[in-house]
């Protein structure tokens, strides 16, 4: 299959220290906390590369290695860690005084990234004075370490698809079998396109799309040339049910309505002038509009 490099940044998108620091900044605005910082995990240690609010530069270039300190301790035990007094907790390692003594933080509220079962970085939100953290602070905190998890993750399982997907003449030869990956592969590109907000990434991802969708084109029918427009929703409906998805499948891999899913694949099939949802999808191929 064709690779891709294994670099954290995909072509014409954010790199992956562009995406924390965007999500360390919604953690200052949504907390309301002074300071937020964060960093992802390199090597098993943290390494801090973004902060907001801070009123010193204490806190530049900290590395946090597992184990040690609040983020530490967050990271390895992928759960949140909370010092109410941070000077004389001992419940962690004070390896890290001289930064966040330095930088005047009191209370301090660590929070785990995770993906899959794996922890990919912490971050954090303090305040220069005592401070309680109910859920007013909490819940928001743990919204935006869930959002920085999913954008990671998507950006994971493109990187992997990137690399799997075929060159022209390996697309040339693929065998049944592999097309019909290729077009798991089309059909979950899609879904994971519609939930990411990065709009260089989802350019890069449509470009995708429409390389595999032209790769696959199957040669044993001539092509349709149909002057047809799908709208994206009735493309990843129809991308679903060229899987052999039901509706109500087709509605939990796409966070649809079951009701929304059938009106969507109505309106294509009545666009390809298909009586069937098997015949749309045919159609559709046929037309290089689906692989």
């Amino acid at each position: 299959m064709g690779g891709q490099s294994g670099s954290d940044q995909l072509p014409g998108s954010e790199s992956e220290a562009q995406v924390l620091a965007r999500a360390v900044s919604d953690l200052a605005r949504r907390t309301r906390f002074p300071v937020a910082f964060g960093g992802l995990e390199q090597g098993d240690a943290i390494h801090v590369t973004s902060i907001v609010g801070a009123r010193t530069r204490s806190l530049e270039g900290l590395v946090v290695q597992a184990s040690r300190g609040l983020g530490g301790r967050a990271l390895v035990e992928k759960r949140p860690r909370l010092a109410l007094d941070y000077r004389s907790a001992r419940s962690i390692t004070h390896d890290y005084d001289r930064a966040v003594l330095g930088e005047g933080i009191s209370t301090l509220f660590a929070v785990p990234v995770l993906v899959g079962s794996r922890a990919r970085g912490v971050i954090y939100c303090g305040s220069w004075a005592a401070a309680p953290v109910g859920d007013v602070v909490a819940r928001p905190a743990f919204a935006v370490a869930d959002e920085l998890s999913s954008e990671l993750r998507i950006r994971e399982e493109v990187r992997r698809r990137l690399a799997l997907a075929p060159t022209p003449a390996e697309a040339s030869a693929l065998a049944p079998a592999a097309r019909e990956e290729l077009r798991e592969t089309y059909a979950e590109l899609r879904s994971i396109a519609a939930v990411v907000e990065d709009p260089a990434l989802r350019d890069r991802l449509a470009r995708l799309e429409q390389r595999l969708a032209a790769l696959s084109h199957a040669e044993k029918e001539p092509p349709l040339d149909l002057d047809v427009r799908l709208s994206p929703r009735e493309i990843d409906v129809l991308a679903c049910a060229a899987l052999g998805s039901t509706n109500a499948e087709i509605a939990k891999t796409l966070s649809l309505r079951e009701g929304t899913v059938k009106s969507y694949l109505q309106s294509a099939m009545a666009k390809l002038d298909a009586s069937t949802r098997h015949a749309a999808v045919a159609r559709a191929r046929r037309a290089g509009l689906l692989p």
